[in-house]
């Protein structure tokens, strides 16, 4: 599988202390041996793989499917033709990337690993066939399906039309429009960004996607502030350099509050109902609670004890609720956190998994995955944090490894050259 290790999980932008401050990254190789060391049992020639979701681990999974088990038969299923990266997708609010600059489309996939493609929407799936069902009617037929649909947001009383309090944590249309909103805020103004109850896509991501705001708003609107309202107890992920970040770094800006849950909103105001008071702001960045998309739901697979998530076997990410069915991603109940770069090590132990047992064998009994995330602190210095996942026999989970888990002491200017480096690493690895 290359030398991949450790690539962003959000990104965002950064602007100020020396290039020293910050530990070395951890440099690690990938969690899986190379291709040529995987399991040998040739695969059936005529096992069939559907894949559902072109993104993080549906593009991963269906390109190690045809280079560890080329005789494995993949179809990718997926709505669009072109991806676009959550990923460093905050740079593009504070007008330091261009949202094209982060479309991926599958043609090397195709072209080099001889991947099939149809891009339609899948409407449902029969988990026991196993076979899936297009909204143009096509039915296919497959051995196994890997599902990656990715996630759904709740519904948020008040909230009639999304663009108008944008939650920007799908890249591509609110992403635009919450750059624009911002744009035209005056100076003086406030902004609100909202943190949904944990688990969610990308944990640091609301928290670094507000330290690069309220270092562009101080550059750019001088005299607003930014009022991060957090459902959760207290910052969940990375708490030293988020609450330097915040309380002392852009203590002048941020206002930070915990334990706050939207009840409803008045967009004609722009004005949140919470349970601590109403607030008005002059931009609202909405990132409501999220769940796995809707058809792992009408599937029969979300079943884990938030009744938001599949429940998954991690030894090959077959569905509990349905054996011939995989979920790989943020859609898929696991101990490790919803991000790119998790999807991306989840698709390739589905992937080895799917061709050992095509081969006769049985999945690796031992799979190590890698978590790393780098942080936008300000626009331009990043924090990182790496976690190293072992499985658990016991557990029958995924447990972080305490000795290969750590976080940057501090940000610096370093890292977020190399958080650019490893984010062109992990998609060229993904889609190339």
């Amino acid at each position: 599988m290359g030398s991949l290790g450790l690539v962003a999980c959000g990104g965002g932008g950064g602007g100020g202390a020396d290039d020293g401050n910050a530990a070395d990254l951890p440099t690690g190789t990938s969690t899986l041996p190379d291709s040529t060391t995987l399991a040998t049992a040739p695969a059936n020639p005529k096992a069939r793989v559907i894949v559902i979701g072109g993104g993080m681990a549906g593009a991963t999974v269906a390109k190690y499917l045809r280079l560890w088990g080329d005789a494995v038969d993949v179809t990718l299923v997926e709505r669009l033709p072109v991806y676009t990266s959550c990923i460093m997708s905050s740079l593009v609010l504070t007008g330091q990337r261009s949202l094209a600059s982060l479309d991926y489309n599958h043609d090397q996939l195709r072209s080099r690993y001889g991947l099939k493609t149809v891009f339609d929407e899948v409407v449902a799936i029969d988990p026991v066939a196993p076979s899936v069902t297009l909204a143009s009617g096509t039915v296919l037929r497959a051995d196994r399906i890997v599902m990656a649909p990715g996630i759904d947001f709740d519904a948020v009383p008040g909230l009639g039309d999304p663009l108008l309090m944008p939650h920007a944590w799908k890249a591509g249309a609110q992403t635009s429009q919450l750059a624009s909103q911002l744009a035209a805020m005056p100076a003086g103004g406030t902004a609100v960004l909202t943190i949904p109850k944990a688990p969610y896509r990308c944990p640091p991501g609301p928290y670094e996607r507000a330290c690069l705001l309220a270092d562009w708003l101080r550059v750019n609107k001088p005299g607003s502030k930014l009022i991060v309202l957090d459902a959760n107890p207290g910052i969940v992920t990375e708490v030293d350099n988020f609450s330097r970040a915040f309380f002392d770094l852009h203590g002048g800006v941020i206002e930070y509050r915990s334990n706050v849950v939207i009840d409803h909103v008045d967009t004609a105001t722009r004005t949140l109902h919470t349970d601590t008071g109403a607030l008005r702001a002059d931009v609202v960045n909405l990132i409501p609670p999220q769940r796995a998309a809707a058809l792992a739901a009408s599937s029969g697979l979300v079943n884990d004890a938030t009744g938001r998530f599949a429940k998954v076997d991690v030894l090959s990410y077959a569905s509990t609720a349905a054996p011939k069915v995989h979920v790989i991603g943020d859609a898929s109940a696991t101990t490790q956190p919803k991000a790119g770069h998790i999807a991306n090590q989840e698709a390739k132990v589905c992937a080895d998994a799917l061709v050992r047992l095509f081969g006769g064998g049985s999945p690796d009994a031992a799979p190590v995955t890698t978590s790393a995330c780098y942080s936008t602190i300000t626009m331009s210095e990043a924090s990182w944090l790496h976690s190293l996942f072992q499985y658990d026999a016991a557990s029958a989970s995924m447990l972080p490894v305490a000795s290969a888990t750590g976080a940057s002491a501090g940000w610096d200017r370093r890292s977020f050259r190399e958080m650019d480096e490893w984010f062109t690493a992990l998609m060229a690895d993904t889609f190339a």
